[in-house]
């Protein structure tokens, strides 16, 4: 070969590393990202709050007269029998015996159980009412169900409008129970204080209080024998098994969570979370400051529990758990990851990612959570677009998936 032949392949050879240099120097490099798929899917939002468990149905136990209270032997925790097992023991005073204001007073606490008896009533008849519709709505949309004739979400919402129904009339029947028992006292403290009743505290005679529910003993609050006056508070009953849940919220979340809406409850310390459906959402709100000096503007919601008691045996009184409420649900959405959506202008948009580049896409979203978010134009299913975009991605980028 000539020599000169050979410089002259020896120059292209060179020319030709100078320009792949160039080009690798001078030539921007793709972008490395995350890139997702748009998918269809279910999807839940959500409001979650810290709540805590409560005693759906307490009562305090209060003496109706005065006289003097012998030692209460019972302690928190202890089991009780309603109308068998005595609570308290109270001896009337010979003073009370003889006093016409106590007299008065028996009198007008048996009237007032009286009127608390009679308005309970008609509202243990509503609540039976409205159980028995929504138990015959239940089995008319349970039929149409197995015939595959509604859907599975508005046989859902039947379900818990009867499960709602049914905790309303059992609270509405405690009531009654609570105010035929108030009335019950009233009527013998009446006979113990009457001159005539038969006896004297001389003569050892006493005045029993028995439980009123079937339970436990949840709070002691006159322990020690005492000289007590008519309405002291002397024992908390309740049954550790009929527990709701009290979650307070945002009054901004508060407005878009209704009645029947289902809750799931975590973090409470068994292995699987619980199913809760709220029963109320309070009318009313109250300040509150966070714990990060914010005052803020909180509303209550009251949780009834869907699993049975047997689910969560360990769970008590004033317990902690995470309640997740769902006002929203769908199971066929189209839907793209939170992070890949940002702000561009006054609208939402992602980068779609086409030809390996970036392309700024404009998109309109409805719900959304903390994760997903529902699209309802601007991408179609199978769309690839980045998550989580850095400022070096632009129109128009050339990127690569890391």
């Amino acid at each position: 070969m000539p020599l000169w032949l050979k410089r002259l392949f020896l120059i292209l050879i060179g020319v030709g590393i100078v320009g792949l240099l160039g080009y690798a120097l001078f030539v921007p490099q793709p972008v490395p990202v995350d890139i997702v798929t748009v998918t269809r899917g279910s999807l839940r939002v959500t409001v979650d709050e810290d709540g805590e468990t409560r005693i759906k149905e307490r009562y305090k136990v209060s003496t109706p007269l005065a006289g003097r209270l012998q030692r209460i032997t019972l302690k928190a925790g202890d089991s009780i029998v309603s109308g068998k097992t005595p609570l308290a023991f109270i001896e009337p005073t010979a003073v009370e015996l003889l006093d016409p204001r106590a007299l008065a007073e028996a009198e007008a606490r048996v009237k007032a159980a009286e009127a608390k008896l009679k308005q309970a009533g008609p509202a243990l008849e509503r609540a039976k009412t409205e159980m028995q519709f929504a138990e015959s709505e239940l089995g008319r949309v349970r039929g149409l169900f197995q015939k595959n004739a509604i859907a599975r979400q508005e046989f859902e919402r039947k379900e818990r409008e009867f499960q709602t129904a049914e905790q309303d009339y059992r609270a509405a029947s405690f009531a009654v129970d609570i105010a035929q028992f108030e009335l019950e006292q009233a009527q013998a403290a009446l006979l113990q204080t009457k001159p005539d009743g038969g006896g004297s505290a001389e003569e050892g005679r006493r005045f029993e209080i028995h439980a009123p529910i079937t339970g436990r003993v949840l709070r002691v609050f006159e322990e020690s024998a005492t000289v007590v006056t008519a309405g002291t508070p002397l024992l908390e009953v309740g049954n550790p098994a009929d527990l709701e849940v009290q979650v307070d919220v945002l009054s901004s979340d508060a407005v878009r969570i209704k009645r029947g809406d289902d809750v799931i409850l975590e973090q409470w310390g068994g292995d699987v979370p619980l199913m809760g459906t709220v029963r109320i959402v309070e009318p009313s709100g109250f300040m509150k400051t966070s714990a990060l000096g914010v005052e803020e503007q909180r509303v209550n919601v009251i949780i009834d529990f869907v699993d049975q008691p047997e689910k969560r045996p360990t769970l008590g009184d004033e317990y902690g758990v995470e309640a997740r409420i769902v006002i929203w649900e769908n199971d066929d959405v189209l839907k793209v990851p939170a992070g890949a959506l940002f702000r561009s202008g006054d609208s939402w948009a992602v980068f779609r990612v086409k030809d390996d580049r970036a392309i700024l896409t404009r998109v309109e979203i409805g719900r959304r959570n903390g994760l997903e978010a529902q699209v309802l134009e601007g991408l179609e299913r199978n769309d690839r677009v980045i998550a989580r975009p850095s400022d070096k991605v632009e129109e128009g980028v050339r990127v690569a998936a890391r």
